[in-house]
């Protein structure tokens, strides 16, 4: 058909805005379309914004005004939404998701943002809940878990007289201090120094930084005294040192180390005072600096017995002892690897271990009431979910989901969570959607119900097919009818080897596939998903695909419309970042439409490429009806009205009539022009303007002449001028017309010709053998009004030869351009000779016609005839004599055969 011809969509490629940013920031990672105040802009994330050393990550806003582009700026969330969860923002990479999350807000997620433990970085992950204008509302980070550093370490140090050298207790204490991480989410040290008294050297808040305190511990002088009262310190401890007004925080670890090198004087005290201690939860470390005895060469059993004591049990793990002062820097190795390993000790729930990499905002997906997050990362890479919502924290076990990701797997790395999604099902459930693209290497999505409590129940399983192809990394749920209910359910595996083994990509509809361009080179097909709400005005859902790959890493996209219930299963239109900008890259890496930003309320659609963000706007769409009608309406010979080629003939005038309707909402260009083609002979083309919601008639500018050998057929084809903006023509929407001319019918002014055909015949045989004639005359009558297109036709056995016609019309001389048979009689007469076969068929007028017959008495429209004939054989019989035998023969032979000569039936029949 002519209308396939046209590529009918309508998303414009020819006036596209193009927003550069910073490559190397992989600005266009991701895109969200955004509206604030009436102010339009496509937000675009730069996960690597910032110097290679520290890639915090940020967004760009990229204002769409009446320019085709504009400049974009950094919003600097990385520097405020963040800031005041935690001060290491170093390589968080801000803007690698961004979602909507509520009308009048978005969010915008760093999943590589760590929590400093130590020596260790957890990647948990963070997102940052943001407003319309870009004001940060709150920070999301549902797996943070405070640090197993997160300790209160108060130090209860020997400051008596017999403590020599006093240098190399401060030397202990830079070393050790130097190994603690200091700062307000890990350890905060104090230190308190006795001997017949007690003083605060500084206090738990004193210090937030490992270079203040080693600092501040080289200036400590001893206290001196000539007892060693350690009840009183460890108690002074306890109930001061760790008191909320010196900064003891609320669920920090407590931790107790006391460095004397005597027997208390008080030990008659330390029954309590250590009681106090496990009243308050601390733990306590305990050294025996065993120099004083030493030197004086006495047992230190006693005092051995006393400080094991005051340790937590078991001794092995918090009781030390040296030789010396100076031996004191032989264990704070030891003592800082048995400090940090208190972690699992501590009444910890197990599950935070298997958090720290959880990655959370490598997918979000917006909910009614709250959001669900992948948590790629936990649980040794297996992957997880979390719903954060109105009836808080949701966090599935792993072994929730055992039964489709079995255990004994674990160390596999499933990534589930890698995407996550939701859809409404027939009873209006809600199951959510999550992928695994790396399940025993072939990938898995799981459809699941998940209660309040945390209880998962897995609903459907649907497994990839292609080792490698990453099946479940990309999902997405169409509710292509709009009447709520989830209608289709796409997943994707944009690794997926296509011919030539390379990396085409795929997208699975369930059971089917969707269709993309045959490349025989890598392409990504389906490394984004999008749904767009109507994008062609049907009123069903569209898709939205992304293979940034394609074309040798150029990219494009491909658009796909919904119908009904079901997503197109080929695409409408691919666009190919070449056609953009010869200069894109990886054009489709990320996909967004939801919004109208450019004005005209139709949807537009966001790209995402390397270093770039496009803005593609939609046309509006509309429906050409085209009518059709002649001067004279009908042909009638007799009349001639014009003269061509110095003959008189009938002429027509003819009229096309446009209306345009546009199926478009909201304001847009009604003023478009269309080219006309119409053929009659020779094509003649004609350019007018048509405006939608009216009617234009146009008069075509020449007489048609009329052939009388063939009816009379008008051909009209029409186009939009302009292809390149404006609006476009409906897809499938017819662009030709025809239309054929009657003739004059003259059948009184119901224009029904009413008829009644009379049909009389009767045969004759004459002449002899073997020449004999078969001759049938046939008398056809006409007594109403005007047949066209009357036929006779005549059968007969196959024995019989026609020989001869003739024709005779009462009244009327016979033509061979005879229009209808009149009022009159018409005598037809054949002959027939021989035994041989022929079939004829006599029709009387030439010309087509759209003529309303009608007969009511069709009972003599036909007449059978039927005779018999006898032959005479004239047979001769001879004989032979041989020997031994004789034979003989008659002289004559006399047969009489009757034979069925011909069965003759003549019809009439209206045409």
């Amino acid at each position: 058909k002519l209308a396939k011809l046209c590529q009918c969509f309508n998303i414009d490629v020819k006036h596209p805005r193009i927003f550069t940013g910073p490559e190397d920031a992989l600005f266009g990672f991701s895109v969200l379309q955004h509206e604030a105040d009436g102010e339009k802009s496509m937000l675009v994330g730069a996960p690597w914004d910032g110097p290679p050393n520290n890639r915090k990550g940020d967004v760009y806003k990229c204002i769409v005004g009446e320019e085709k582009n504009s400049n974009c700026s950094k919003v600097n969330l990385g520097e405020t939404a963040l800031q005041n969860v935690s001060k290491n923002l170093r390589n968080s990479h801000l803007g690698m998701t961004l979602t909507p999350d509520s009308p009048d807000g978005f969010l915008a997620c760093a999943p590589l943002w760590s929590q400093e433990c130590g020596t260790s970085m957890f990647s948990t992950g963070i997102c940052a809940s943001v407003s319309d204008d870009l004001e940060p509302r709150e920070t999301i980070a549902p797996t943070a878990q405070r640090c197993t550093t997160y300790m209160d370490i108060v130090i209860v140090l020997d400051g008596s007289n017999s403590i020599y050298p006093w240098y190399e207790v401060q030397n202990f204490l830079s070393n050790i201090l130097s190994k603690f991480h200091i700062s307000s989410d890990q350890m905060q040290v104090g230190i308190l120094q006795y001997g017949e008294v007690a003083v605060h050297e500084w206090s738990l808040k004193d210090y937030q930084t490992t270079q203040e305190v080693v600092e501040a511990a080289k200036n400590i002088s001893r206290q001196e005294g000539r007892e060693t009262r350690t009840a009183y310190a460890i108690h002074m401890a306890c109930t001061e040192a760790f008191s909320a007004e010196r900064g003891a925080r609320e669920g920090a670890t407590k931790v107790m180390i006391v460095v004397t090198d005597g027997e208390s004087h008080d030990g008659e005290e330390l029954p309590d005072a250590l009681e106090e201690c496990k009243s308050r939860n601390i733990t306590r470390y305990a050294i025996a600096v065993l120099g004083h005895y030493i030197r004086r060469q006495q047992d230190p059993e006693t005092f051995i017995n006393e400080i094991k004591y005051i340790a937590s049990d078991p001794d092995d793990k918090y009781f030390f002892n040296v030789t010396d002062e100076a031996a004191l820097n032989d264990i704070v190795d030891a003592l800082g690897d048995r400090i940090f390993t208190l972690e699992g000790t501590l009444g910890y729930n197990e599950s935070s271990f298997h958090m720290e990499m959880s990655q959370i905002g490598f997918s979000t997906h917006k909910l009614d009431d709250g959001i669900l997050f992948g948590m790629v990362g936990a649980y040794d890479w297996d992957g997880g979910v979390l719903k954060e919502g109105t009836n808080g924290r949701i966090v599935p076990p792993r072994e929730a989901f055992e039964s489709e990701f079995p255990l004994e797997l674990k160390n596999h790395a499933a990534y589930l969570g890698y995407t996550v999604s939701s859809v409404i099902v027939g009873d209006w459930r809600r199951l959510y959607v999550a992928g695994a693209p790396r399940f025993k290497h072939k990938g898995k999505v799981i459809l699941f119900e998940l209660s309040n409590e945390g209880d998962v129940n897995i609903v459907q399983a649907l497994n990839g097919e292609q080792i490698g192809s990453y099946y479940g990394s990309e999902v997405c749920g169409l509710d292509i009818d709009q009447d709520g209910i989830t209608d289709v359910l796409l997943v994707a595996a944009p690794m997926f080897l296509g011919s030539g083994n390379k990396e085409a990509g795929r997208v699975f509809v369930f059971n089917g596939t969707l269709k993309s361009e045959e490349k025989s080179q890598d392409a990504r097909f389906g490394y984004a998903l999008a749904a767009a709400p109507d994008l062609n005005h049907d009123g069903f859902t569209d898709l939205l695909v992304g293979a940034p790959l394609e074309d040798e890493h150029r990219g494009a996209i491909y658009v796909y419309h919904g119908d009904g219930i079901y997503i197109n299963h080929s695409y409408k239109q691919r666009i190919p970042g070449s056609s953009i900008s010869p200069s894109l890259q990886y054009f489709g890496r990320s996909v967004s439409a939801r919004l109208d930003l450019d004005g005209d309320e139709l949807i537009d659609l966001a790209v995402g490429a390397q270093g770039s963000a496009v803005l593609l706007s939609s046309r509006s769409i509309v429906q050409i009806n085209v009518s059709l009608s002649f001067q004279p309406h009908s042909i009638n010979v007799i009349q001639k009205t014009c003269q061509r080629g110095g003959r008189e003939s009938a002429c027509l005038n003819a009229t096309a009539c446009f209306t345009a309707v546009s199926r478009s909402p909201g304001p847009h260009s009604n003023n478009f022009g269309i080219t006309l083609h119409f053929f009659h002979k020779l094509p003649k083309y004609h350019r007018l303007r048509v405006h939608t919601g009216q009617t234009l008639c146009y008069k075509l500018p020449f007489h048609v002449y009329v052939n009388y050998i063939r009816p009379i057929s008008f051909s009209l084809r029409f186009k939009i001028n302009d292809t390149e903006s404006g609006p476009v023509l409906d897809e499938g929407w017819p662009i030709t017309i025809k239309k054929s001319i009657p003739f004059f019918k003259d059948c009184g002014e119901d224009d029904v010709c009413t008829t009644d055909l009379v049909l009389q015949a009767h045969m004759d045989i004459s002449g002899t053998s073997p020449r004999r004639r078969l001759a049938v005359e046939v008398q056809l009558q006409n007594r109403l009004e005007n047949a066209y297109n009357t036929s006779l036709t005549l059968h007969y056995s196959r024995n019989l030869h026609f020989s001869s016609l003739s024709i005779r019309v009462d009244n009327t001389p016979c033509a061979a351009n005879t229009l209808k048979i009149l009022k009159t009689t018409t005598d037809i007469q054949f002959v027939i000779l021989d035994f041989k076969t022929l079939i004829v068929s006599v029709t009387t007028g030439f010309f087509y016609s759209d003529s309303v017959e009608r007969e009511d008495t069709l009972g003599d429209n036909s007449v059978q005839l039927q005779s018999f004939v006898q032959y005479e054989p004239d047979l001769f019989v001879s004989r032979y004599v041989y020997p031994a035998q004789q034979y003989f023969s008659f002289s004559s032979f006399l047969c009489s055969i009757y034979i069925l000569f011909f069965l003759f039936f003549c019809a009439v029949t209206l045409i």
